[in-house]
């Protein structure tokens, strides 16, 4: 893929692999990853992995590539990674415990961003119960909070679950909250769920001539915070160049005018357009003529 004029191209690796990357605090993909089109000047990086301290940077884009990478800095232990939360009760029945056995829950989640389709795994530790009831609160069907599974207590404290929802899920805001048995102690993970939804394009004319400057406009509600465009086409546009990252308004729409300059050999010409977490995308034809 040809490079924008101007722009940068970053390479990012981490160690462990698959932590995630936001740039300018928008969430970019998952290492190691290569993301092109990068505007000059200065900007904020970040490396995300649950169980991992955060990895922050400023850097400086120049035109060209750059590569960044780094070796994440695992936090002390489960217990100490999330600080505690105060428990959250949705029952009044139980026994309330008051002496130094009170359990102690702790959750962490295994990605802070879930993409619509995918898995995420909840772990943690548990003390004085066998057994961590989890409920999730969210959008749609989990307004109310549902209880999704009880998990056993592993002999040295620890405990995991996979939750695999499918493509049930409505983009937004979750939390899963971990109790103990008696629910006499929680804790709680939020993370967001992204996908779903639709992404769209459209040209204000389908057939312009050369020199002429086309419209494109769309929405997004996929839950994500911008799209990218990519031109098919012609010669050089044969394998798609990269056009634009746009961040989306308010009211999740965007637009972008791009002119098909004398440069651009005539015939017919594809924009596509992707969400930033590659879960949706469109394309529209528009015919270049000689007028």
């Amino acid at each position: 893929m040809d490079q924008a004029p101007g722009k940068g191209t970053l390479q990012f690796s981490t160690s462990p692999e698959g932590a995630q990357i936001y740039l300018d605090n928008q969430y970019q993909g998952t290492t190691p990853s290569t993301l092109s089109g990068i505007s000059t000047g200065a900007h904020t990086l970040e490396f995300r992995y649950s169980g991992y301290e955060t990895w922050k940077a400023n850097i400086t884009v120049a035109s060209g590539s750059a590569t960044y990478s780094a070796a994440l800095t695992p936090l002390a232990s489960l217990v100490t990674a999330r600080p505690t939360q105060s428990p959250v009760e949705i029952s009044t029945q139980g026994p309330v415990v008051t002496s130094s056995s009170q359990p102690v829950v702790k959750i962490l989640e295994s990605q802070t961003t879930m993409i619509i389709g995918s898995s995420q795994t909840f772990y943690g530790t548990c003390t004085g119960s066998d057994t961590v009831i989890l409920i999730l609160y969210g959008p749609g069907a989990y307004k109310n909070g549902i209880v999704v599974a009880q998990p056993s207590v592993g002999v040295d404290n620890s405990w995991y679950y996979t939750w695999k929802p499918g493509y049930s899920l409505m983009s937004g805001t979750y939390t899963m909250i971990a109790y103990d048995k008696q629910k006499t102690a929680s804790d709680m993970a939020i993370f967001s769920v992204v996908g779903g939804g639709s992404v769209n394009i459209a040209a204000g004319n389908p057939i312009i001539s050369q020199g002429d400057t086309e419209t494109y406009s769309g929405l997004c509600t996929s839950g994500a915070k911008s799209v990218t465009l990519t031109l098919y086409g012609p010669g050089q546009y044969a394998n798609g160049v990269y056009i634009a990252t746009l961040t989306l308004n308010a009211d999740k729409s965007w637009t972008y005018k791009y002119k098909f300059d004398q440069s651009k050999p005539l015939g017919t010409y594809t924009m596509s357009v992707t969400d930033e977490q590659n879960t949706g995308s469109d394309s529209v034809i528009v015919t270049v003529t000689n007028g």
